[in-house]
């Protein structure tokens, strides 16, 4: 948990350091904001601002309602049941090339009235002061960019220039103007111009009339055009188009669904127009023909004697049976009457003749009733009488009397029959002959009347759908009804105020930011402790910027460079913790490369020690480039003399420094030409055993370990090693010596100083009393209040 806490506070620590690091630059950051919201406003100001218009329609079908919903009456007759027309068809057909060119030469959307501006000229759609109006529009109208503009010197006149601002002449409001490339055409004040309450020298302003031509028109309309369905389930399309002028964008959407509707109802009148001309010209035909096989059927009629052929047909037939039965009856009743004659004659006892096989309405029945009777009457009378009895005598002569006439009878009985019963045969024959002759007469008819039946169905039928087309051409309805017509909020959807505004604040932040980052990367020089991190080295402290470098810190000194260094005193107790008591404590200070402050730092550290109360040696061993004279006045002679001459004695080499009580320096020396040789002695050992004795801090000035090997040479000596870093000075790559130095442990119990450090840039603590404690920039007291940042 705890090494969590760890990672947290040094995670903050390192957002802090690079939060403070571009605050200090607040001023640019403030300054390009400043510049970018000027420069947001101005665009605003100056740029053309894009408005959006959008409008709905209800693609009709079967389910949608409309006309053909409410006329489902008429289905029968085939109306309306056409397939249900598809919303994305219908999508295609909006955004169609050709419907947008439609609408452009409609609504002469291709031509642009511009009023010139001081700074920029804008579109004057709706409020523009004159109207060009083309009277024999030419097709060069439609391919060809034309400009020319209309200046208006009076209430009647104005001057007409070309688009190189050419005049072409002065001419009066609705006066004919010849252009062989555009045709005739008028100008003419404006109604919004008559109406439009502008002051007098802005109504003479100069207008630019812009013709584009139809392809790049259409391109940019279509480009701009969106149809879109509301959802997955609704037959609902929306219609929108951005535009610089709202009115002009809303004009275009309704005018397209004008065209998109009227389109729609042509092309379904224009079928029904054809049909309908279609089906009376058949209708003419049809009615010729069908009047001239109406004319053969009647000479066949009058020419075969009929009327109706099947019912005469029928009655044919039944006139043939009914002959045919009364022959047969006839026959049957002549042979009766044979067998009657012939049973006369064989009854010669004059018995009762069978009666009732005789027709009724014959007189030989009645005579043979009266034959019987007498018949029954004598044979009654010879059951009580004999033959001779004068009555029954009386009675035999009649009865042989009569039995004479009912022989006559039959004769002409059968005389009668047999006439009627040729008269029979005859008529059957002659209905015969006609019901033979039927067949082929209604054969014959029946193509005729065939023919007569299909002209007539068909002429029905053309006559009927002559009036189904009427009915549609009277209620054709559009593909859609408008739901919502064209509206614009009037907010600009382009520019937005408020993004170009943030836009520009995001600007005027990332810029700097960005110039700053750029100027960090680049910048390969170590800036903070932080770059020193990746070494895992000691750090003891940083030292910052000081003006006063040839000054020694003395015991009242309250700058931060001297609280800085006080801090590396006390830091290094803890690295020197180890060390024996009983010796001094032997501090070496080197660097990369000179002029990083290792000798201030030096000078500075073994005075701070000093004035604490210790008993402190600095020996300048940078005995190639000397430096310590430069902070104290001290003579020529120094440790080069030491150990270039036998038998001399180190104390003779000390001085002691005025203004401190226990601070003695051996100065470096003269330079000699032997350096390494002279550090190699066994003298250096020896001189340092014996001042360790003497002294509680030993503090060594050497020299930088990338140039010569001197540092190297006598690094045995030294209980710690200050390896000084200035901020702003050393390239990051040269640390890989001083990364190779601990890797490989060559100088013993190495810890990092960071010296010159900015303290504006956040770097120093701001150490001191008095006049100095609040030497804090203002940002860093402001978030020193945050946790998390100060």
């Amino acid at each position: 948990m705890q090494h969590k806490i760890d990672n947290t506070d040094e995670n903050s620590g390192n957002l802090r350091d690079l939060f403070y690091k571009y605050l200090i630059h607040w001023k640019w950051f403030l300054l390009s904001i400043f510049a970018f919201l000027i420069l947001s406003k101005i665009y605003l100001r100056y740029s053309i601002p894009i408005y959006k218009s959008s409008a709905s329609i209800l693609i009709k079908d079967d389910q949608s309602g409309g006309l053909a919903s409410e006329l489902s009456a008429f289905q029968d007759i085939g109306l309306f049941s056409g397939p249900k027309n598809r919303i994305v068809d219908e999508i295609e057909v909006l955004k169609s090339r050709q419907l947008i060119e439609k609408t452009i030469k409609e609504g002469e959307f291709n031509i642009n009235y511009v009023a010139e501006g001081r700074i920029k000229s804008s579109d004057v759609y709706g409020k523009n002061q004159v109207k060009v109006s083309f009277l024999n529009k030419k097709e060069r109208l439609y391919v060809t960019d034309t400009v020319f503009s209309v200046d208006v010197i009076s209430g009647n006149q104005f001057d007409l220039f070309d688009k190189e601002s050419n005049k072409i002449g002065r001419y009066s409001f609705g006066q004919k103007i010849h252009s062989k490339r555009l045709g005739d055409f008028i100008v003419q004040k404006n109604v919004v111009f008559d109406d439009y309450d502008e002051p007098e020298p802005l109504k003479k302003r100069k207008t630019i009339i812009e013709i584009s031509n139809l392809a790049t028109c259409s391109n940019d309309f279509k480009n701009r055009l969106n149809v879109e369905t509301l959802s997955k389930f609704a037959n609902v399309v929306e219609i929108s188009i951005t535009d610089r002028v709202s009115d002009k964008a809303e004009d275009f959407l309704d005018k397209l669904i004008e065209i998109y509707n009227r389109d729609a109802i042509n092309d379904k009148n224009l079928i029904s127009e054809k049909t309908a001309k279609f089906i009376n010209e058949r209708l003419v035909i049809i009615t010729e023909e069908l009047g001239n096989i109406e004319k053969d059927a009647e000479g066949y009629k009058i020419k075969n004697k009929i009327t109706d052929l099947p019912s005469e047909a029928e009655l044919n037939l039944r006139s043939a049976n009914e002959f045919k039965t009364e022959e047969i009856s006839v026959e049957t009743q002549v042979k009766v009457v044979d067998m009657m004659i012939r049973y006369l004659k064989s009854n010669s006892e004059s018995d009762v003749i069978p009666a009732n096989i005789i027709p009724s309405d014959n007189n030989s029945s009645q005579l043979i009733g009266d034959y019987n009777n007498l018949v029954v009457e004598r044979d009654r009378i010879l059951k009580s009488s004999t033959k001779e009895n004068p009555l029954v005598i009386r009675l035999d002569d009649k009865i042989n009397a009569l039995k004479n006439n009912i022989n006559e009878s039959l004769l002409r009985l059968k005389g009668s029959l047999s006439v009627k019963n040729n008269d029979i045969r005859n008529q059957g024959n002659i209905l015969g002959n006609r019901i033979s002759k039927i067949p082929k007469q209604e054969r014959e008819f029946r193509n005729i009347f065939r023919q007569q039946q299909i002209k007539e169905e068909l002429y029905l039928y053309l006559f009927k759908k002559r009036e189904e087309t009427a009915i549609a051409l009277a209620g054709t309805a559009p593909n859609s009804k408008v739901v919502d017509k064209a509206y614009s909020t009037g907010i600009p959807v382009s520019p937005k105020g408020s993004l170009v505004y943030l836009v520009g604040l995001m600007m005027g932040v990332l810029i700097p930011f960005a110039i700053i980052y750029l100027k960090n990367l680049m910048d390969t020089k170590v800036k903070d402790r932080h770059d020193l991190d990746w070494l895992g080295i000691p750090f003891v402290g940083d030292v910052p910027h000081s003006d006063s470098n040839n000054e020694i810190i003395q015991s009242d000194s309250r700058t931060s460079s001297a609280e800085a260094i006080r801090i590396v005193r006390t830091n290094l107790e803890f690295i020197l913790n180890n060390v024996s008591t009983d010796k001094a404590k032997t501090i070496f200070l080197t660097s990369t490369v000179p002029k990083e402050g290792k000798t201030f730092i030096t000078m500075n550290l073994a005075a701070t020690i000093a004035i604490s109360g210790k008993k402190v040696l600095l020996i300048g061993m940078d005995i190639r480039n000397p430096k310590l004279d430069e902070y104290v006045s001290l003579p020529g002679r120094g440790l080069t003399n030491y150990l270039s001459t036998n038998g001399a004695d180190i104390h003779d080499y000390i001085v002691k420094q005025k203004g401190y009580e226990c601070f003695d320096i051996i100065p470096a020396g003269v330079i000699p030409p032997n350096p390494a040789e002279l550090l190699m002695s066994k003298k250096v050992e020896l001189m340092f055993e014996d001042l360790k004795k003497e002294y509680d801090y030993i503090i060594v000035d050497t020299a930088p370990v990338s140039l010569v090997t001197d540092t190297l040479l006598i690094s045995k000596n030294a209980d710690s090693f200050i390896y000084v870093v200035r901020a702003n000075y050393l390239h990051k790559p040269m640390l890989k010596t001083l990364e190779v130095l601990h890797r490989e442990n060559k100088l013993p119990n190495l810890c990092v100083l960071l010296n010159d450090t900015d303290t504006i840039n956040g770097y120093g603590y701001g150490y001191g009393y008095g006049v100095e404690v609040e030497n804090k920039p203002w940002y860093k007291k402001l978030f020193s209040y945050i946790p998390f940042i100060g």
